[in-house]
């Protein structure tokens, strides 16, 4: 039995082995969407142990330890990074089949040359071994994104956002180009208490009253030009966990966004009525400023309210859900055709159960000379492991050319997360590979070599315009 990380994970087959080390394996990162907090860019301490650099905003690895029934103190709270890193490893040899484990495992090898399985008994030395290779490599944020040849990274901010720390690091000479991708989410969910204040917000910074729907999405471009001409993104993210189309006319929306303006009541019907119209409009100003479209679709928020009140939003209580249907999303984009305004557009639907019917609806929407101008985005969440990326791979193939996927991403806040990319690359190496063996492929060599490159790196590089 194999018991030290083995360099061929993954890679089964032959001929995926000889792919992955000869054309993947070495090719640079590009992470277009990701939750790092750019203040820790800019701030670039080093870090404090393996810990922090694991449990520090990783709610993946949170909702792992909270199923062994460990204390919310070791997960959450106020013990220390060691205490909490010792709890961890603890559980880490149980979590076979998971994807923490492997994750774990490339980060220990990647990050510090440790190719021995964690467990409770050796946890402690390996814990001294990693501060001590911290300490005399200086391992800081963007010692972890060099060392991985991320050459761009592109956070996630609220309109609002004065981007003092994106504008900062335009200053920095960092290996690392760091931009911004804007979600607009805030000002789409008009049933929540925040809205009216979150109106005034967007105000101020906007320098435009904010006193009608399209006087609100006047400050929203606005800001939109700032996000593109602060960092030169070309990235927006919404987030749709539940979206019904609804019809509306001009006036209907104006009336909602004044009831909501003033803490009136919304019924569900105008929420879907003024949910379809800002996603249209919105889409539509993505177009003419050049900004890509992406869709996050089918989480269901919050769904243990009492973990969210006791430790916060975004800490591991969210599920899948399908509450946005297909049928609406593909509504959306028939106006948007129609208008002649639909923006390059990725969709990432969460229920990865129901991945068919959304390729097959992002392939309905593909025309006007744009290579893949609507696609599937990469299995993300519940899904970015090597289960979920080859179901992607085999389900979608059959509908959706594979060989135009913009790649991976991370959608981390961790800084050491950056294997994904790697794991994702043995997955689509070794299904390549499986296919020339089963004589399914035989275009030869060259053209899975472009084809992996353009996957990997050149499909991103290009569809965003990053100019990397």
């Amino acid at each position: 039995m194999n018991t030290r990380f083995d360099e061929e994970l993954f890679l089964t087959s032959k001929t995926g082995r000889e792919l992955y080390h000869k054309y993947a394996e070495k090719l640079p990162v590009i992470d277009y969407h990701c939750h790092l907090q750019p203040s820790e860019i800019y701030e670039n301490k080093e870090f404090e142990d393996l810990g922090e650099m694991w449990l520090r905003g990783d709610h993946y690895k949170w909702r792992a330890m909270r199923t062994f029934g460990i204390d919310e103190k070791y997960i959450t709270g106020e013990a220390s990074y060691h205490d909490k890193y010792l709890a961890f490893a603890a559980i880490l040899p149980k979590l076979i089949g998971n994807p923490i484990y492997i994750w774990c495992a490339l980060e220990l090898k990647r990050y510090f040359d440790i190719d021995e399985p964690l467990s409770g008994e050796n946890a402690e030395e390996i814990y001294q071994r990693t501060t001590a290779m911290i300490r005399e490599q200086h391992m800081t944020r963007r010692w972890c994104m060099e060392h991985s040849n991320v050459k761009l990274v592109s956070t996630t901010e609220d309109p609002v956002d004065d981007l003092r720390y994106h504008i900062a690091l335009k200053e920095e000479k960092m290996f690392t180009r760091v931009i911004t991708a804007f979600r607009p989410d805030k000002a789409m969910f008009l049933l929540l208490d925040t809205f009216a204040d979150y109106m005034d917000q967007l105000e101020q910074v906007s320098g435009i009253p904010v006193v009608s729907f399209e006087t609100m999405l006047d400050a929203l471009e606005a800001r939109l030009r700032f996000f593109q001409e602060t960092t030169g993104t070309t990235v927006s993210d919404d987030g749709i966990p539940y979206f019904t189309w609804a019809d509306y006319r001009p006036e209907e929306v104006e009336a909602i966004f004044r009831k909501a303006r003033a803490n009136e009541p919304i019924s569900a019907h105008e929420a879907d009525q003024y949910q379809s119209a800002f996603l249209y409009e919105m889409a539509r100003r993505y177009h003419r400023n050049g900004y890509v479209m992406q869709l996050h679709i089918g989480t269901y928020l919050d769904a243990n309210t009492t973990g969210v009140k006791n430790v916060g939003q975004s800490t591991g209580f969210d599920c899948v859900d399908d509450q946005c249907s297909v049928t609406s999303v593909g509504e959306l984009l028939n106006r948007l055709t129609i208008a002649g305004e639909l923006p390059k557009t990725i969709l990432y639907p969460l229920d990865g159960t129901k991945i068919e019917a959304w390729a097959i609806l992002a392939a309905g929407f593909c025309d006007n000379g744009v290579r893949a101008k609507v696609q599937l985005g990469a299995p993300w969440w519940f899904n970015d492991q090597a289960f979920g990326i080859k179901r992607q791979f085999e389900s979608c193939a059959n509908l959706y050319p594979v060989s135009l996927s913009v790649g991976m991403l991370t959608d981390s806040r961790s800084f050491i997360s950056y294997p994904r990319h790697e794991l994702y690359r043995r997955v689509l190496c070794n299904y390549f590979g499986e296919l020339v063996e089963r004589g399914e492929y035989f275009s030869g060599e060259e053209a899975l070599k472009q084809v992996i490159e353009d996957v990997c790196f050149n499909n991103v590089n290009e569809f965003f315009g990053f100019q990397v």
